[in-house]
């Protein structure tokens, strides 16, 4: 169904204050993403004719989250309640027919549920079409009042119940599809009768009621859709939610997941067939995971991309980089920004990379730092090996070629080059280029000298003597003094 005549306004101005935050409610994260920016991709797919979000705290970061989708913003200053928020947007939603309003801190909403929401508000010629849910618990909520089983008469607000009212378990959403020709009219009729002397979008809907004008309740399939987020505690079930919705997807895709409930996932993290993902994981940001890959208890990968046969031991992080096929991390590595190791290569325990190409088959197995280095095909990196490629100034390159050795403990001053089957001997400092093929040795010479240590301890205890007969004497006159007074 073609939606060029419907307008979605976001009511994104609110600052939140039972947040008890200095950021505005819609920008607090939940789920991998801004609570607004949720509400904004549920409606993008509507392909509506203008998404409209109205802002007002921290307009300007609300602003930079949204228009990348699409939507345009409008300031409503000073806050005056949600009715008023819908005027303000009235200019910029042009000559649309209906409007989607709905508030941008209500992140669980889906797609399909807005359509239908809007199918049936078409199908049911409604002036408006409230999205409702039922609760165990509706504490806290507007209920829903209806005079039929398909009519509403009224939204009453919580505080305005009476008794009978207050076992109703259908509650007001805050989420609404309107006719533009039955909106502007009864919003003109909306006074400021509460104690904040706002108006209220409720206020609108009793006056269309009123006017004997179809109001439809449209009940939402599944009722966490409709969780909106005034507090901690509601960020984070949402935030539970969210998680729980990808993990589900992951697995329906063929993924195992151990202890699902440990483990975080981002929304736009894929991961192939047969993949498993231990406890205490998280994937985050937009990781791709191919087919058949591991990822140990504790580790954490953002934005990267792994080939098939990818295996992460446990607690290893890496982060903007890409694992070609059969590659292995960990445990306890550390991949930085610009990592890329190739087919078959392999980074051992508490190994550190930035900006480092590993090359095919490459082996960097334990204790080492690679910032700004290309290692080629087959190489061996010993352990405790060091690039030193920054110089107070600037970061400088050193390349390894193919089928090198490096010995342990090496110090690789850049710039520098070490030449394909080059050898590095253990315990070297290098600053110039190893030729191919070439032995690189950058230590002093190990000079032996027999007897030695014995000489070095007899001139000690000579040096000592004196001072140590000194103190036993000094006790043993102690100890006579002592027997004596006793």
């Amino acid at each position: 169904m073609s939606n060029n005549d419907l307008a979605v306004i976001i009511l994104a101005a609110g600052k939140g204050t039972r947040l008890k935050s200095s950021l505005a409610k819609v920008l607090h994260p939940a789920g991998g993403r801004t609570l607004v920016e949720h509400v904004v991709r549920s409606c993008e797919a509507l392909k509506a004719r203008e998404t409209v979000v109205v802002v007002g705290h921290q307009a300007e970061q609300v602003a930079a989250v949204v228009e990348p989708f699409g939507a345009v913003t409008v300031l409503q200053q000073p806050q005056n309640g949600t009715g008023h928020a819908v005027q303000v947007a009235r200019r910029a939603i042009g000559r649309a027919k209906f409007a989607l309003v709905l508030p941008g801190d209500a992140p669980l909403v889906r797609t399909d549920t807005l359509r239908a929401l809007i199918t049936t508000h078409r199908n049911g010629h409604a002036a408006a079409t409230i999205l409702s849910a039922v609760v165990a618990d509706p504490s806290g909520y507007g209920r829903i009042v209806r005079k039929s089983e398909t009519a509403v008469s009224a939204i009453i607000e919580e505080s305005q119940l009476t008794d009978e009212q207050r076992d109703i378990n259908e509650i007001n959403s805050a989420i609404y599809c309107f006719t533009i020709e039955s909106l502007w009219p009864a919003l003109a009729q909306v006074k400021p009768n509460n104690k904040h002397r706002e108006l209220y979008l409720t206020d609108a809907i009793a006056v269309m009621s009123a006017k004997g004008e179809t109001v439809l309740a449209q009940v939402a399939a599944d009722s966490r859709e409709v969780l909106g987020c005034n507090t901690r505690a509601d960020l984070a079930e949402v935030d539970r939610i969210f998680r729980e919705w990808k993990r589900n997807a992951l697995m329906d895709a063929g993924v195992t997941i151990q202890f699902p409930e440990t483990v975080l996932i981002d929304p736009e993290v894929t991961a192939g067939e047969d993949t498993v993902i231990e406890a205490g994981v998280q994937l985050l940001g937009k990781t791709k995971l191919g087919a058949r890959c591991t990822v140990k208890t504790g580790s954490v990968v953002l934005d990267s991309a792994l080939g098939d046969d990818v295996k992460i031991e446990t607690h290893s992080w890496v982060m903007e980089s890409r694992l070609e096929n059969g590659v292995t991390v960990g445990p306890f590595a550390r991949l930085r920004t610009g990592t890329h190791v190739k087919a078959g290569g392999r980074i051992g325990n508490f190994v550190e990379t930035k900006k480092a190409v590993i090359g095919e088959n490459a082996k960097v197995p334990h204790l080492t730092y690679l910032g700004d280095a290309k290692v080629g095909a087959k190489s061996n990196i010993g352990a405790g090996t060091i690039t030193c490629n920054y110089d107070g100034f600037q970061k400088h390159p050193t390349t390894i070629g193919k089928g090198v050795f490096i010995g342990s403990d090496s110090v690789l001053v850049a710039p520098l080059r070490i030449g394909d089957h080059a050898y590095v001997a253990a315990g070297s400092t290098i600053t110039e280029n190893v030729p191919d093929d070439g032995l690189g040795i950058g230590r002093g010479r190990q000079v032996n000298k027999p007897g030695w240590a014995a000489r070095k301890r007899r001139e000690l205890a000579a040096a000592l003597g004196p001072k140590k007969s000194s103190r036993r004497s000094n006790r043993r006159k102690s100890r006579s003094k002592t027997r004596r007074r006793k």
